[in-house]
């Protein structure tokens, strides 16, 4: 069987991308492949669960247009399939006075991106929103809410099932290639051919890329861990919603802040360190050939080289519980080190190009047999609606 269009990747980015090609036109035939016995297994199934409101992101980028319409899609989502969500509102908050600039920076980027409500608030009102919390300068955000993205997950997935489109699980992806314009694909349990492939691989987006690609690609995913503590369960009240610092401009991640979960309890948090391996979780997962093809990037070297001192900084908190506290006490000083307990961890896949940069957008790129989302960290499961429209208006092109 010769399919139209198969996925490799059942993570929330793939899925969705899957259900809106569906949506468009319901006659082709798509399968998703993806090599875990469970969906949304990775950066889906370890997501924050953060409705993002597309504060952070540079106005008419892939990432501001695609978040913000990707907010009302899922909302809508969620509403339509009974998925608990709740629109929470945040607090960004500079705690030094040099941050002052730079927070003044980020409201007038949300206004510009459409952040309607979004405002200054005075010190006495932070402690209306958040009692607990200290700094000399605030924001609020009021679209900023939270959700499972592991449950919207499954629901694309029961969508795709309903509407005839199919899932195979267990289904690794070990080569592709191209005959006569059909996509030859070798997995762990038997071939498919397909007249298109979508890769949403995630952390491994740009190895299936480079399948179909005569030519070295000139990105590299470089996996970053960010590692979370939780609040003990009689220190939960020393936030009442989401509480963020104020990011550094030049580094691609939030720094360290509080997340009320929807699925219960506060998570503090994360970090963001170098993983030894794709799929690195904890500490002690070492892939060594992934490790090192991570510091051979002619790329990472110059990241690294660029912000050494704030990646140390961010690897010293990963081994000292005292010194993340440290950080979280610049929000809220009444944390002790003894209010929190280990927490999970997600990684990151982060595109870093060859010339060092960390991408700093959503990159989708086609190729003649195949279209490759190679970046696509956060916002991607707020924006996943929108990013798989996107997608499938590339891919609905070539069966016009």
């Amino acid at each position: 069987m010769i399919y139209d269009i198969i996925i490799v990747g059942g993570g929330i980015v793939g899925l969705a991308t899957g259900l809106k090609i569906q949506q468009s036109n319901p006659a082709l035939k798509i399968a998703i492949l993806e090599k875990e016995d469970q969906l949304a297994k990775h950066q889906t199934g370890n997501n924050s669960g953060v409705i993002h409101s597309g504060l952070y992101y540079k106005p008419g980028s892939l990432k501001a247009t695609n978040c913000i319409n990707g907010y009302h899609e899922l909302v809508k989502f969620c509403e339509e399939e009974k998925i608990p969500f709740e629109i929470t509102g945040k607090v960004v908050v500079a705690t030094k006075e040099e941050q002052k600039p730079l927070l003044n920076n980020l409201l007038e980027r949300g206004l510009q991106n459409g952040l309607e409500g979004t405002r200054p608030i005075s010190l006495e009102e932070l402690k209306q929103y958040e009692p607990h919390c200290v700094g000399v300068a605030a924001i609020h955000v009021p679209q900023t809410g939270i959700v499972d993205y592991f449950q919207v997950a499954l629901a694309y997935g029961r969508k795709i099932i309903q509407q005839d489109g199919e899932i195979f699980l267990n289904h690794k992806v070990l080569s592709s290639s191209n005959l006569n314009g059909i996509n030859l694909i070798e997995t762990s349990k038997g071939e498919f051919q397909s007249k298109l492939v979508i890769n949403c691989a995630g952390l491994y987006s740009d190895k299936v890329a480079q399948m179909n690609e005569s030519e070295p690609l000139d990105v590299k995913i470089i996996p970053f861990r960010g590692e979370y503590y939780k609040l003990k369960e009689e220190k939960e009240y020393l936030v009442k919603n989401l509480i963020y610092p104020v990011p550094d401009p030049n580094f691609p991640f939030l720094g360290v802040h509080f997340t009320r979960m929807m699925k219960g309890g506060v998570e503090a948090g994360p970090n963001a360190v170098l993983a030894f391996r794709r799929e690195g979780y904890k500490k002690s997962q070492i892939n060594l050939s992934e490790l090192a093809e991570s510091l051979a990037w002619p790329g990472f070297q110059k990241v690294a080289a660029k912000y050494w001192k704030t990646g140390f900084g961010e690897m010293y908190r990963s081994f000292s519980k005292a010194s993340f506290t440290k950080a979280l006490q610049e929000l809220i000083p009444e944390i002790q080190e003894s209010d929190l307990t280990d927490g999970g961890a997600g990684v990151r896949a982060q595109a870093c190009d060859r010339t060092g940069g960390l991408l700093d957008d959503f990159a989708i790129r086609e190729s003649a047999h195949a279209i490759n989302v190679l970046n696509a960290p956060s916002p991607a499961a707020t924006s996943s609606l929108s990013i798989g429209g996107t997608v499938a208006e590339m891919a609905l092109k070539r069966f016009s």
